[in-house]
């Protein structure tokens, strides 16, 4: 670390050449090629999947997603002559867009059931030749021209469905812009300097310059989704600004105790940097731990948002020491360079209030510990009610096409058809005589042909509460597989839908299965449904890998089982009080229309692991930032409770600071259009001011006030085969050994004052 720093020292100009270059080239590589972003939600093994592959085999022209083209007349009936002279020629035009297979008109006999006992709303299948993610963006964004310009004179028309779902990507926005802006406010009030306060956020803009353009390119390679660059940016700005200030803080003190320009960086790149680097480590491992999972979605997530945490840790190693060393003593405030011009230095520890607060946490840890702990798991009650499912087009904002046709297939046809369920039957064992059908919704078989497992499947379905239509069954042209379309009584991201599936996957298809026949439930519904469940399983081993992979780095560091552990167990509670606040806007719907949300709905299977995997590495981020100047202390005193105290008070104003524009910055989000965006955003911004408000700085060094000197044991054995690796360098700085000397000296000092303090707890084993 300091051969790097050096090196960023001797050559400023030329390491910001290079990052000139880099974010230059990067962007105009991305720009020339463009991107791919794509939603894949492959899950092998599962019976969404075998519905898919079944289909695909025996009948394609039912593989396909589909979308709903839906109209509304103010007066009258959709029937009437005027309104099919608009609609018909409309349908004609979106059958001829290249990806769309067929279009099932309410005006054929196929298609009879798509008009509303009204007459007033009428809606279109238009089906395509495979995956919606995977479909052209044009031939989508054609589709919803071709309806909108139909639309207007006492009809209404929009379009709902998983292709027009692909054109809603998240995007940035002005409220996240407030945020950076917060942001800047808190970095000024943290330093007192226009100059200090814009190198953190040129340092994060810097990076995400690279790392965006990076994960673009990377598209074109693997399958990386739509929200991978807004999430690359949500976190990118909150780790990039927090790691440059930690390394800022530490090069101004440096400065004003009277270090050289150059010695002053090189201390803060191999103490606070060390700790950067170690602190982007852990991030990555638990982004990286997605890959557990086994699920392909997750996987172009891991990579972006890991993509943009490293670029956060080179930039703030790099190109901030070389800003830092141009820029000289122009960094501190005008007060404190006339100080230094007049020969006074200083030698800078914890404010009044935060050495204040260290004290008291010394003198009451089981109180303060305690009140803490209970706090977060009240916070964390919510998260017992956890529903993993996917949020319907009913929570899609006001105004869009996607709700508009959500809304209107509701009032016409029940909530269930906005996620009609595909059921496809394997009858190989007593195949169907063909019939040449060829889409769910066209004309079935009459009863007398069904072969007794089939008949006994639709009388059953038909019969089931909360099934309010059974169309079908069509066969295929082979006559070995039969598809039904079941249009429920609930909307899609309810759980009596999903109790529907399980019904039909589990006691329908058994008593089918008894007859020779193989049922499986597919359609998008359905297939959510496995998404969760498939996350749902992996979970053990996820939190097995990220968790274990975290304290066996934090213990090679810092030479202890304890903290390890300590920082392992209390980043499951910040986990679990994020995870609480998010189900009671998200899910329960308390507040949910202070930010703009529609009704409440289940939490989207991936967003526990992504913020999971966020929460963790950033947690641990203020765990090595608080533990690595505690233990530097401990390493020159072996005083648990002068290093506790000393590590709480000196970074507590820092840590404060960093939380908060990392909560400004996540909270920002929350503002933004996109449900998963808001979602993440109010996770991420909920956990870092619970992690860093009250266990950094209430729970964690209660605790180890009373473990005492325990904190730092670890078995000679197991110390002895352990390789070495250190944080914090700081106690092994080159800078004039008599002003480091001073420095440690004035450190125990300011921090053992209050050693004979009433109540502090005495160290023992």
């Amino acid at each position: 670390m300091r051969r790097l720093a050096r090196w960023s020292i001797g050559h400023p100009v030329l390491v910001l050449v290079l990052w000139v270059v880099a974010i230059a080239g990067a962007q105009l590589a991305s720009a020339g090629v463009g991107t791919d972003y794509r939603n894949s939600f492959s899950l092998p093994g599962t019976d969404s999947q075998r519905t898919l592959d079944l289909l695909q085999q025996d009948f394609p022209q039912a593989a396909g997603d589909f979308d709903s083209i839906v109209f509304r007349a103010d007066q009258g009936s959709v029937s009437d002559p005027q309104v099919r002279r608009r609609i018909e020629p409309m349908l004609a035009e979106v059958a001829k867009v290249p990806s769309v297979t067929g279009v099932i008109s309410p005006y054929t006999p196929a298609g009879t059931a798509q008009l509303s006992p009204d007459g007033q709303i009428g809606y279109a299948q238009v089906r395509y030749a495979g995956s919606a993610v995977d479909l052209p963006r044009a031939d989508i964004e054609r589709i919803v021209d071709l309806a909108e310009a139909a639309g207007g004179d006492g009809l209404t028309v929009a379009v709902g469905g998983q292709g027009v779902l692909t054109l809603s990507a998240p995007t940035i926005g002005p409220a996240e812009l407030i945020g950076v802006a917060v942001a800047a406010l808190i970095l000024l009030l943290a330093f007192g300097s226009l100059v200090a306060m814009t190198l953190p956020i040129i340092s994060a803009i810097a990076a995400l310059g690279v790392g965006t353009a990076i994960v673009g390119l990377l598209t074109h390679t693997m399958t990386i989704a739509d929200v991978a660059p807004t999430l690359g940016v949500l976190l990118g700005l909150g780790v990039g600004i927090d790691y440059a200030l930690f390394i800022v803080n530490r090069h101004r003190t440096g400065l004003r105790a009277g270090m050289s320009i150059a010695d002053s960086v090189a201390t803060a790149l191999s103490t606070s940097g060390r700790a950067v680097v170690f602190a982007g480590i852990t991030v990555c491992i638990a982004l990286l731990g997605l890959f557990a999972t086994r699920v392909e979605f997750l996987y172009g997530l891991a990579i972006g948002a890991s993509i943009a945490v490293a670029c956060t840790v080179l930039a703030s190693i790099t190109l901030l020491p070389a800003l830092l060393t141009l820029l000289g003593t122009r960094i501190l405030s005008r007060r404190h360079r006339a100080a230094l011009a007049r020969g006074e230095t200083t030698e800078e520890h914890a404010g009044r209030f935060f050495h204040r607060w260290a004290t008291a946490v010394q003198r009451h840890p089981v109180v303060l510990a305690g009140v803490g702990l209970v706090a977060l798991l009240i916070i964390a009650v919510p998260t017992l009610d956890l529903r993993l499912g996917v949020a319907d087009q009913g929570n899609d904002p006001t105004g869009t096409t996607s709700r508009t046709a959500y809304d209107l297939i509701t009032e016409g046809f029940g909530p269930g058809a906005n996620g009609p369920l595909v059921v496809a039957v394997d009858l190989s064992a007593a195949p169907l005589p063909p019939t040449g059908g060829t889409s769910p919704a066209g004309p079935p078989p009459t009863a007398g042909t069904l072969p007794p497992p089939l008949r006994d499947l639709v009388a059953e379905l038909t019969s089931d509460p909360n099934v309010a239509s059974v169309l079908g069954p069509i066969p295929s042209p082979n006559g070995t597989t039969a598809v039904l379309q079941i249009i429920p009584r609930t909307s899609p991201q309810t759980e009596a839908t999903s109790q529907l599936i399980e019904r039909i996957r589990t006691d329908m298809a058994a008593q089918a299965a008894s007859a020779g026949a193989v049922v499986h439930v597919g359609g998008a519904t359905a297939t959510f449904d496995d998404f969760a469940d498939k996350i749902t399983q992996a979970l053990p081993l996820f939190f097995t890998v990220v968790i274990g992979l975290s304290f066996l780095l934090l213990m090679l560091a810092f030479r202890s089982l304890l903290v390890p552990a300590v920082g392992a167990v209390l980043n499951l509670v910040s986990a679990a009080a994020a995870f609480g606040v998010v189900t009671a806007v998200f899910q329960w719907g308390w507040g949910s229309g202070l930010i703009g949300l529609g009704k409440a709905g289940p939490i989207e299977p991936f967003i526990p692991v992504i913020l999971f995997a966020l929460l963790f590495g950033l947690s641990m981020d203020y765990q090595v930032f608080l533990v690595s100047r505690m233990h530097e202390v401990w390493l020159r005193t072996r005083d648990n409770a002068t290093a506790v105290r000393a590590g709480h008070a000196d970074t507590g104003r820092v840590i404060v600071a960093a939380a908060s524009i990392m909560v400004f910055v996540f909270g920002a989000f929350v503002f933004g259009d996109s449900r998963i965006i808001k979602l993440m955003g109010l996770g991420m911004a909920a956990a870092v001011l619970l992690d860093a408000f009250v266990i950094r700085m209430i729970v964690v060094p209660a605790l180890m006030h009373l473990t005492g000197r325990v904190t730092w044991w670890l078995p000679r054995w197991l110390d002895r085969i352990l390789p070495r690796m250190t944080v914090e360098a700081g106690h092994q700085t080159e800078h004039n050994p008599s002003t480091r000397e001073a420095t440690v000296a004035a450190d125990i000092d300011v921090h053992r004052r209050d050693d004979a303090a009433p109540g502090a707890p005495r160290e023992s084993y």
